[in-house]
């Protein structure tokens, strides 16, 4: 009895455990797309290659496990590509599947041919691989489940050629394995452990930083046991919101509230127990934000271990083994009253409040500290935000909190523009119980409004926010810093009516010009039960603090100006 190549990757990725692929069609996947249906395999096609690879990321950030996006060869390759970027540097557990020209056609100039996808896909991949007979595939999809979601996680991606993906291997001679993923995880040393736990002891100050790496290893309990038995506040930038659940004593937010210490003039961390969070943008960069701080640092990686600051402990382990760990020797030692501290620590993250007395702005258009507040509270408990742009996110941020794992999804390390819709996407496959309310600006917004179709098609009734204020935020913000009004350049929008595309796709929209209009308007949009859009007038004149501190010192007068980066000597 033969099979197709195609019926081969489907029933390998059921075999697999995995139920959700987004894909968009392309004619080098017939066969495989064709198959998902006799195997229970759901598929979720979109309007961009990039929003169905985005799509998978988030399912992956909300679920912890692998998420499977497929696209066709060429084109839909390089669609994707932003997609396995993204994944590649947030280290997201994903699978990547592309079409291929046929094998026997290399070199001919053949259609959505040409080049090496995989010698393409492998600086932002773990591992990239061409099949080049069907018998294999169920061999090679284990090889690439185990390899996404193993060690440090992050994507893989397989190339299926048209004429293994459509010939057919004897099933005799077909290997399926006993096993996809395996649930291998290195655990710390007794002294290691208590190494760490003596110099944590030993503080005045300490908090505990975590990232993605806690969200992977699936360590949230251990987390909050071993922070409870200790005392210690916890900070957690993007990747890691509700790992701790935002109303814990010890949830002390995102990394602006750390930052936000030392300008209140409160003591800063003395010691800095780093849980799979790299050091980089989200903890201030070569400038760190810690400094003089003893670091204990736990992460899978031995490579991410003392970057840009030397630590006084390292421990290569899983997060949830080091935790469960720390946990278990931390309970037989007396800890120091730190609540004084905690509560310091906790307060920061509300530094925002004092810093807007006034709903008042220059245009009379909506103060979008206000209209932030204003979209979070009339959500309802359980939803999971998106937030895609660069201030307008960053609005949110302030006030959009989790309880739960995934609950809030934003942009990382390559700062990708446009995810939005994508990341909605895959949180409302992967959630689909709980309610998803998009929060973008106008310049994100027009990556990929084409994603309103995808909505409506398959019943998704997110609800997507816009902040529109007829610029690129950060941008002319940051252009009006350096090079004041005459230097704004290529960072002005139209003031568009983003709600009359979801309208036209099939959904819900609404203009709201007043913050008082906002909560009738988000539960209008709520009770539509069609994917809507609410079109914000907001202020384009309003800075973000986070644009002042990314811009760094634009006054210096002894070295050039460089936004968003350490300005150069001269």
């Amino acid at each position: 009895m033969t099979v197709s190549g195609g019926d081969l990757l489907a029933r390998a990725l059921a075999d697999a455990g995995v139920t959700e692929v987004f894909t968009l069609h392309g004619g080098h996947l017939d066969a495989f797309l064709v198959a998902c249906g006799k195997h229970d395999v759901r598929l979720t096609d979109t309007r961009h290659e990039s929003s169905a690879g985005h799509a998978a990321d988030a399912y992956a950030r909300v679920t912890g496990s692998l998420g499977v996006c497929v696209v066709t060869s060429g084109p839909g390759f390089t669609n994707a590509y932003t997609a396995i970027a993204n994944g590649y540097l947030d280290r997201t557990p994903t699978l990547f599947i592309v079409g291929g020209p046929p094998l026997r056609e290399s070199a001919t100039n053949p259609l959505q041919g040409g080049f090496d996808q995989v010698a393409a896909a492998a600086p932002v991949t773990k591992w990239a691989y061409r099949l080049t007979e069907a018998a294999r595939i169920p061999e090679i999809v284990s090889l690439a489940v185990r390899k996404a979601t193993t060690g440090a996680p992050g994507p893989v991606l397989l190339e299926v050629p048209i004429d293994v993906m459509f010939g057919e291997a004897d099933e005799a001679e077909v290997r399926y394995p006993a096993r996809y993923a395996l649930d291998a995880r290195s655990v710390p040393s007794d002294s290691v452990v208590h190494q760490a736990l003596d110099v944590l002891q030993g503080a005045q100050h300490p908090v505990i930083v975590i990232g993605g790496g806690v969200t992977f290893s699936r360590a949230a309990d251990a987390l909050v046991a071993f922070a409870e038995t200790v005392g210690v506040p916890v900070f957690y930038p993007g990747k890691s919101d509700g790992a701790i659940p935002a109303s814990h004593r010890l949830a002390a937010g995102g990394l602006l509230g750390l930052g936000a210490l030392s300008a209140l003039g409160a003591p800063t961390p003395d010691v800095v127990l780093l849980v799979g969070a790299r050091a980089g943008m989200f903890t201030g960069g070569r400038a760190s934000m810690f400094p003089g701080a003893r670091i204990v640092q736990v992460d899978l990686d031995a490579a991410e271990i003392g970057r840009m600051q030397d630590v006084a402990v390292a421990i290569v382990a899983d997060c949830r083994e080091t935790l469960r760990a720390l946990q278990a020797a931390a309970a037989d030692r007396d800890w120091p009253d730190w609540s004084e501290w905690v509560h310091t620590a906790v307060q920061a993250q509300r530094f925002h409040r004092a810093l807007y007395p006034d709903a008042a702005t220059p245009s009379g258009r909506m103060h979008p500290y206000f209209a932030a507040r204003a979209v979070v509270e009339a959500c309802p408990p359980g939803t999971t935000f998106v937030l895609d742009g660069a201030e307008a996110p960053a609005w949110a941020e302030f006030f959009a909190t989790t309880e739960t794992v995934g609950g809030v999804l934003r942009l990382g390390y390559l700062g990708t523009l446009g995810v939005g819709p994508g990341f909605a996407i895959g949180a409302a496959r992967a959630r689909p119980a709980a309610p998803v309310v998009l929060i973008t600006g106008d310049g994100a917004a027009g990556f990929h409004l084409g994603e309103f179709d995808t909505m409506a098609r398959h019943g998704m009734p997110v609800l997507t926010v816009v902040f529109n204020n007829a610029v690129w935020g950060m941008s002319v913000h940051g252009q009006q810093a350096v090079y004041g009004d005459g230097g704004v350049v290529v960072s002005e929008l139209a003031d568009s009516s983003y709600e009359k595309v979801a309208e036209a796709f099939g959904g819900y929209g609404e203009r709201v010009g007043e913050v008082d209009e906002i909560a009738a308007a988000v539960q209008r949009a709520f009770a539509a039960q069609v994917p809507a859009c609410l079109n914000l007038e907001i202020d384009p004149h309003t800075v973000h603090p986070l644009t002042t501190m990314m811009l760094g010192d634009v006054t210096a007068t002894d070295a050039i100006v460089v936004p968003y980066y350490e300005n150069l000597p001269r």
